[in-house]
């Protein structure tokens, strides 16, 4: 059996990452593998979930700044990382998580060069050669994602976003993962149990070549 990894699902609202972190996890289970965890971000921890309501608190009168959204969100997974995923794939258990520092690159890194400077800069200077080795990329269209998020009971200040913001984060999130040879592109426009058999072919065929 091959050793402990952490996996990453990445992807805009309404991409269905959530659902797929956990048939990762259950994926991985079936195969034999049962020391697993997941995580999300910004949260997991005690801290970092207090940080993760301020990120998506909705003031009236105190926007956050966009150097203050990023570097909450550093706070958050800094946290985390050093917290639990680090500890926990050190003591040989596999982690999944619900995304990572992609969506900074895609979500405060599509406002400007300067901000994706600033990513760059804080990535090597707290986790350095640190990254998943692997990453599930659930592509849908900012259609989709306008059309499944506006079906929940109230949405977040990043989910109240327009269409175009959501586009130029899918965008950014492409250029990423074209970018890297570890990353595995999922089409989740498809019916959910498709999605999944394809998350689960995809999975199984890198496992078997990491062996």
């Amino acid at each position: 059996m091959m050793r402990n990894k952490f996996i990453v699902v990445e992807g805009i609202e309404g991409s269905g990452k959530t659902t797929a972190v956990m048939h990762i996890k259950n994926i991985l289970m079936d195969f034999g593998i049962r020391n697993v965890i997941s995580v999300r971000e910004p949260g997991s921890t005690a801290l970092a979930e207090e940080i993760r309501c301020l990120v998506k608190k909705k003031f009236n009168n105190d926007l956050i700044t966009i150097n203050t959204e990023l570097l909450l969100m550093y706070a958050a997974r800094t946290q985390l990382i050093e917290s639990i995923v680090k500890p926990r794939l050190k003591k040989g258990d596999w982690v999944i998580g619900d995304r990572h520092y992609f969506s900074s690159y895609a979500y405060q890194g599509t406002f400007s060069k300067s901000i994706k400077k600033k990513i760059s800069i804080l990535q090597s200077m707290f986790f350095g050669s640190f990254k998943p080795n692997l990453t599930f990329f659930l592509n849908i269209s900012p259609y989709t994602s306008m059309k499944r998020i506006k079906k929940r009971t109230s949405l977040d200040r990043i989910e109240m976003n327009n269409i175009d913001f959501f586009s130029k984060v899918r965008l950014e999130y492409l250029k990423l993962v074209n970018k890297h040879s570890n990353c595995i592109i999922i089409d989740a426009e498809k019916k959910k149990n498709e999605v999944h058999k394809e998350i689960k072919t995809k999975l199984y065929t890198w496992i078997k070549n990491y062996e």
